[in-house]
């Protein structure tokens, strides 16, 4: 046990939270922050233009990332990048390709893709010539659906 009262194996790996849940219902646009959001196996999140079979089911960003851009003069918030799910403290683009993420009361989610190519500009990358999602955001597909919430905890288990 360390002085906190926790044993060393809790530190073995990254533990994070939903900060908010981002849906829309068309492609091309920012998605709306909410509390809440259902998660169907194998096809992403139910009302979402996204969803659908394939390695990228969902799109998650760190808050972190976010905070980024908001240092440069953005405007911007939670959704504003058209991800799934923002998270908080959690290193998104370095966990590996394979990586399981378990969220809440039983979602399983695998990392499928680490940051994207940015299509035609979207409009931050426009408006200051920079933009996080396509080296900071990460793919997931759903291995086990579910309600997920903001405040739910994300741990992390690496692939052996």
């Amino acid at each position: 046990m360390n002085k906190k009262g926790q044993s060393a194996k809790s530190h073995s790996a990254p533990v994070g939270v939903v900060v908010s849940v981002n849906l829309s219902q068309k492609k091309g646009v920012k998605k709306e922050p909410g509390e809440e959001g259902y998660l169907r196996e194998d096809y992403g999140f139910e009302g979402d233009a996204h969803a659908g079979p394939g390695l990228r089911q969902v799109s998650l960003l760190a808050l972190e990332s976010i905070e980024k851009m908001k240092k440069m003069g953005v405007n911007v918030a939670p959704g504003d990048f058209a991800e799934n799910i923002t998270t908080s403290h959690l290193d998104l683009p370095s966990l590996p390709v394979g990586t399981i993420l378990e969220v809440g009361e039983g979602v399983v989610l695998e990392v499928t893709q680490i940051g994207k190519t940015c299509h035609s500009g979207c409009a931050i990358f426009q408006q200051v010539g920079h933009c996080v999602m396509p080296r900071e955001g990460i793919f997931v597909r759903v291995v086990k659906g579910g309600k997920i919430k903001a405040g739910d905890r994300i741990n992390v288990r690496f692939r052996r």
